[in-house]
């Protein structure tokens, strides 16, 4: 059987079969994290028997897709319907190192339900996908945070433009690992509209919640307010399942405890990437 192995966030997992494999392989984010050999943590398998969804947990939208996520009788499930199509199903045992995946193998559809299932694999290591976009200056990790429109991407693109030697790792879904007491974020496959694929990972040096405002200001944020800042850019699929959840609060909780977070009411100009790159790093921007 054809078997290509990927790492994401430090955790290796194999894409098995044939049809399964050439269908990742077409995926152009994936191409940088494929690996000669690794530990497998999990493998993605093209399933066959679709199980019944026994507790519907959270339902989403976007673009004309609806997206059921759920309990099966041993596991969870992601179901994405688009409008007058098939729909794409991905589910996993709870005891099983294996996610299953059939139905309309549509690129948009298997690639979103595989972001669904590495996330539900990986958050019992401490690992979870933060929806922001993420920089890199002096070696170092700035996660941007905030709902979509609010200018993460424009923010990150004016420290690249007005701070010597920032560089954007990525645009939309890095991950987030807890490793010996440290934060890690790391390039991922999954990049929104960026195109930004990069295997590396780098210590978190901070968390910004920006809002847009006709001012530039910026404050540190008090541990409940951290809290709120970085909980809705977690994946919402998993805040309706207690085991689930309680991976997501551990992981959120160690993270608290081991970088500050800020919150950013800003201009789309220099001077608000300017000001946030100091207030993190302590100095002045290199320019």
């Amino acid at each position: 059987m054809m078997n290509n192995i990927y790492q994401v966030a430090g955790h290796h997992f194999a894409v098995s079969g044939e049809n399964l494999c050439k269908a990742v392989e077409c995926i152009e984010g994936f191409k940088p994290f494929l690996v000669e050999e690794g530990e497998v943590l999990f493998s993605f398998v093209e399933g066959t028997d679709v199980p019944e969804m026994q507790q519907v947990q959270y339902e989403f939208a976007y673009e004309d897709v609806i997206g059921t996520f759920g309990r099966t009788e041993q596991g969870f499930m992601l179901t994405l319907k688009p409008e007058a199509e098939e729909p794409f199903h991905l589910w996993h045992h709870a005891q099983e190192k294996e996610v299953q995946m059939c139905g309309n193998w549509s690129v948009r559809l298997y690639r979103f339900a595989m972001w669904v299932g590495l996330g539900l694999m990986v958050a019992p290591y401490g690992t979870v996908a933060i929806h922001s976009s993420c920089i890199v200056y002096k070696d170092k990790a700035v996660l941007f945070l905030g709902e979509s429109g609010t200018g993460k991407s424009t923010h990150t693109r004016l420290w690249r433009e007005y701070i010597g030697g920032a560089f954007l790792l990525n645009d939309d879904s890095p991950f987030l690992r807890v490793e010996d007491g440290k934060v890690w974020a790391y390039g991922s496959p999954w990049s929104g509209k960026t195109p930004c694929y990069k295997q590396e990972r780098y210590e978190l040096k901070g968390c910004v919640r920006l809002s847009q405002a006709p001012y530039n200001r910026i404050q540190k944020l008090s541990v409940l307010q951290a809290y709120g800042a970085i909980h809705p850019s977690c994946p919402p699929e998993f805040a309706y399942d207690e085991k689930l959840y309680d991976h997501i609060s551990s992981f959120i909780n160690q993270l608290l405890s081991s970088v500050p977070f800020y919150h950013l009411a800003c201009l789309p100009d220099a001077a608000a990437a300017q000001l946030s790159c100091q207030t993190v790093f302590g100095h002045e921007a290199d320019s």
